[in-house]
């Protein structure tokens, strides 16, 4: 049961997720003052663009905010946002407008700067001037030394920000790092008072996340209401005693880990944290303690004039210009006034002290479309801001209404709700279809529009698991792997358009289809994954049947086995590389792993079913785990011990690959999850580097492909498919004619919010 929603990701994009609002500007007056209202699943109501930690929460601060760089239909940034870009799509010209303009200078000794010059005729909601001064307020926060929200700002290689974060931790981590028993209280950063208290402290929020473990154990229907601590941690992937007690479970969890921090990182259930559960976390806990000397700012961020700055790095990073669209924060509001000197490095905040900054995280301030009113009753009200940059909002009032999940739909059906985002199943379909009575999902009632959704699904093989005589990187290895590839891929379109529909389709590459460095049909050397045999001519002919394709897939499997050292006789694999049998009745035996819920629910378990049938008939023995608990997945490919599984990943705009497939250039593992794959590869490696280290989108689109043909070779990855998500809106209230067109992944309705009219 434990995280049936852990996810596996790219590092967060922050401009693309939180930089939303572009477009031409909007004039005229708004139409009436009958609220529009979207449906939205629970609040969690930390409403800050410094610490909201859900994409619902998140929502409700955009509203409120703009940021310093936006970005277009395809997710590039727009750099010229002063005067306005104008970039095509779907073959319709489109201006793209923000707050800042933003030119990047490469220098001859590596360095980077981006000077972004800002609009000076902006105001935050509340009548405030916004100057260059709140950009660098935004950024100090961000980079912080007790900074924990989401934001990686801090990471990038910023000059000085090393030195400036140094020689100072927070009393949280400090304490933990001392331990439970420490008895040295001699350094006078707290007394054994304050450390009793402290550990007092997470032991109740201990007891507290084991019960909101329990409580989402029993919301997925794993337990019931009154199941006992033993039977919901059963389903969490821990064995205890039948009178277990929530202090015991806490134990078990912290037990399991090298630290307490990284326990309750690894078994958080959603929608939880656990310094959240703490008494005094933020105030008395997140504030900063030196424990060495520091720099008192960061070299590489420097005002250049009220409306500019200039930001520089030690080194070209691609990524960097996602990062540093940071939002534009009130530093009159969230921070103080009276604290801010430049000259001085004094930046709207005492260092290491963020307290004034968490104080507003439930009533969010900004410059965006509107303002935040209130949130009672499961309402967020939200009121139009009149000094709006790009225009007053035409609908006065929104409401985001707090709707679960098998209500949104009929919410829209029944008038409760205008636009929401419900899972789109076949039977929202076919309900959608019902609503509307002409057999379609656009009709009289409901509008729907779908977008590829930000990831993509895969099957997913460790070499170190599946290899020939331990050398997962050999020719022989990658062909043992291929051999299994082939048949699983060609499954796919049957499964997939058994599970999906239309709402879904097959990919050949291991990256998103929203990404612009994902191979297209037309691109020279495009090719279907796993379609050509072990002497690298093509399996399939496009007169073949379904049937004739699954036969020549095992012919191929066959050929790869042999590649791999196999011994194969009569259309049979009657040995494995080693010359032996893996068991008694099957000389090779595998397991793929699926979290399906235990009854087949999950887009690639048709595929997983049919490949091993298909794969009995060449003696090869494929068994399918099918997962309730998706615990016993990521455990075990953690412990290296899983030879293949389902799952997918998610994605941002850019499409670096250092956290997935880089293993560093000592050929060692660094980190980040290349541990699944097991991918050993130098040349690989230095494509990622050379990859991350140019500005030149075309170039590295052609290094990108260079390196997904690897991957491919590989074969550790199979790619599977790319489904749609869904918003849905009322045809009858919402003026349709109003609403952002050409939606994309990375272009929602929200980026037009300000032009949308009731019917």
């Amino acid at each position: 049961m434990k995280k049936a929603t852990r996810i596996l990701a790219l590092v967060l994009c922050a401009v693309m997720c939180l930089g939303l609002f572009v477009g031409c500007g909007n004039k005229g007056k708004q139409n009436n003052d009958t609220p529009l209202v979207v449906g939205y699943s629970p609040f969690n109501s930390k409403f800050s663009p410094f610490f909201s930690e859900t994409a619902y929460d998140q929502d409700v601060w955009v509203m409120t905010a703009i940021s310093l760089l936006n970005g277009d239909r395809q997710g590039a940034i727009i750099m010229k946002g002063i005067e306005g870009e104008t970039k095509a799509y779907n073959g319709t010209d489109y201006t793209y407008y923000g707050p800042a303009d933003c030119e990047i200078v490469e220098n001859t000794d590596g360095t980077v700067d981006y000077n972004f010059k800002l609009r000076e005729d902006l105001k935050f909601s509340d009548g405030e001037p916004i100057t260059i001064d709140d950009v660098i307020f935004s950024m100090y926060v961000l980079c912080d030394p007790t900074y924990d929200g989401n934001s990686t700002l801090f990471a990038l290689p910023i000059e000085g920000m090393d030195a400036y974060r140094s020689g100072m931790d927070t009393l949280y981590n400090l304490m933990l790092a001392a331990g439970r028993d420490n008895t040295d209280f001699t350094n006078n950063k707290w007394t054994e008072e304050e450390q009793t208290a402290f550990w007092a402290d997470v032991d109740q929020a201990g007891v507290k996340f084991v019960q909101a473990i329990m409580q989402y154990c029993i919301a997925q229907g794993a337990n019931a209401e009154g199941d006992s601590v033993a039977a919901c941690m059963a389903n969490w992937g821990f064995e205890l005693p039948a009178d277990a007690t929530e202090a015991d479970a806490f134990n078990a969890i912290v037990a399991k880990y090298p630290s307490l921090a990284e326990a309750v990182d690894a078994e958080k259930p959603e929608g939880t944290t656990f310094t959240s559960l703490l008494n005094d976390y933020e105030t008395k806990y997140t504030k900063g303690i030196e424990t060495g000397t520091s720099a008192a700012n960061i070299s590489g961020i420097k005002k250049t004039g009220d409306y500019s700055m200039t930001v520089s790095l030690t080194q070209v990073d691609a990524t960097a210009i996602y990062q540093l669209g940071v939002t534009i924060a009130p530093m009159h509001y969230y921070g103080e006034k009276a604290k801010y000197d430049y000259d001085n490095n004094k930046f709207g905040f005492d260092k290491g002290d963020l307290s004034h900054v968490r104080e507003k995280t439930t009533t969010p301030l900004g410059a965006g479309p509107y303002k935040f009113m209130k949130f009672e009753n499961g309402t967020v009200n939200f009121e139009a801001n009149d000094s709006y940059y790009l225009g007053a909002p035409k609908t006065k009032y929104v409401n985001f209404l707090q709707t679960q999940e098998d209500d949104k739909l009929n919410g829209v059906v029944t008038g409760t709700v205008d636009i929401t985002d419900p899972t789109f199943s076949t039977t929202a379909v076919d309900a959608i279809k019902a609503a509307n009575k002409n057999d379609d999902v656009n009709g009289p009632a409901i509008t729907t529009d779908t977008v590829d959704n930000l990831g993509y699904g895969y099957l997913g093989m460790s070499a170190n698991t599946m290899n020939v005589n331990k050398e997962p990187g050999s020719d022989a290895s990658k062909a043992y792997r291929k051999a299994f590839a082939t048949v699983l891929a060609a499954y796919r379109t049957v499964a997939i358009e058994s599970y999906y529909g239309e709402r879904a389709s097959v990919i050949n590459y291991p990256i998103s289809n929203t990404s612009w460095a994902a191979p297209q049909a037309a691109d020279p050397g495009y090719k279907v994954a796993f379609s050509v045999d072990a002497q690298g001519k093509d399996i399939y002919t496009s007169d073949m049947t379904d049937e004739q394709k699954y036969e020549a897939a095992l012919q191929a499997a066959l050929g790869f086995f042999e590649a791999a050292g196999c011994k194969v006789e009569n259309g049979k694999v009657v040995s494995n590389p080693e010359g032996g049998m893996d068991t008694a009745n099957y000389a090779i035996e595998r397991e793929a792993l699926i979290p399906a819920d235990g009854k087949g629910d999950r887009p690639s378990f048709m595929i997983l079913t049919e490949a091993s049938k298909a794969l009995e008939k060449i003696g090869v023995h494929l068994i399918v785990t099918d997962l309730s608990d998706s615990t016993q997945l990521w455990d075990t490919i953690e412990a290296d011990q899983a030879d293949m599984w389902a799952a997918a990943w998610g994605a941002t705009p850019d499409p670096d690959m250092y956290q997935i497939y880089f293993s560093g250039m000592d050929g060692k593992a660094v980190g980040g999850s290349n541990y699944m794959y097991d991918i050993n590869d130098a040349e690989l490696n230095q494509l990622i580097l050379d990859a991350r280290n140019s500005l030149d989108q075309s170039y590295r689109k052609t290094l990108y492909k260079s390196c997904l043909d690897i991957i491919v070779d590989w074969a550790v990855e199979v790619p599977v498919y790319q489904r749609q998500n869904a918003i849905i809106f009322s045809t009858e209230r919402v003026n349709m004619n109003t609403v952002t067109p050409d939606i994309t992944t990375f272009y929602g309705w929200l980026s037009e919010v300000e032009k949308i009219e009731l019917n």
